[in-house]
């Protein structure tokens, strides 16, 4: 797929507040600072389409991009955030579970874990979490140009062993790197295949 045209819609405080067509949906998530915006920006080809910041916690509202006028990249708040107020957090995640939960447009949610680390406890109940939803998601390596790839693949290994303890098999998975330009296409081919399977193409 390549992207031609991408439009910021508006960012949206609700499920119920989103854009109302037919256009099918897919949500970027992961733990805050995962180098969420600095992916969607690579994916896009746009250098500041999503705002990158060293401050976590930034993305706050459903954020919807119009890409080639045929389908919908959704920014989704990052969880794990600790410097806000309880109540403000309980917020966000009632926001996101039920963007996730009841949004029928949603393809499929990219859930985005940083390769450079263990895994993390919070990565592990969030996927385990859209489990037993049954929200169709896929897996994000991210930041793989930090470490060697002798370094990298142990990590994705040890993330995958993790994960296994609690599902039979796992979903597709992505390594990207916006840095050294690696998995946009990969990313992008997979939208595309299931924008052609539910007539979208």
């Amino acid at each position: 797929m390549t992207i031609h045209q991408v439009d910021f819609v508006g960012s949206f405080p609700s499920d119920t507040k989103c854009p109302q067509d037919e256009r099918p949906e897919y949500a970027f998530i992961g733990r805050s600072n995962v180098g969420k915006s600095s992916l969607i920006n690579f994916l896009t080809g746009r250098k500041n389409i999503a705002h990158t910041s060293n401050k976590p916690g930034k993305t706050q509202l459903l954020n919807y991009y119009l890409v080639n006028q045929s389908w919908y990249l959704v920014d989704l708040p990052g969880y794990g955030y600790a410097k806000i107020s309880k109540i403000k957090r309980k917020e966000w995640e009632k926001m996101i579970q039920n963007y996730l939960v009841r949004r029928d447009n949603l393809q499929c949610a990219f859930v985005l874990i940083d390769a450079n680390i263990p895994p993390q406890k919070i990565d592990v109940e969030f996927i385990n979490w859209l489990g037993e939803m049954a929200v169709p998601f896929v897996l994000v390596y991210t930041k793989t140009d930090r470490l060697k790839p002798e370094q990298i693949a142990p990590n994705i290994e040890a993330i995958r062993a993790e994960l296994l303890q609690y599902w039979e098999t796992l979903p597709e998975q992505f390594i990207t790197s916006a840095v050294n330009k690696i998995g946009d296409d990969d990313i992008l081919n997979f939208i595309a295949g299931v924008n052609d399977r539910i007539g979208h193409g």
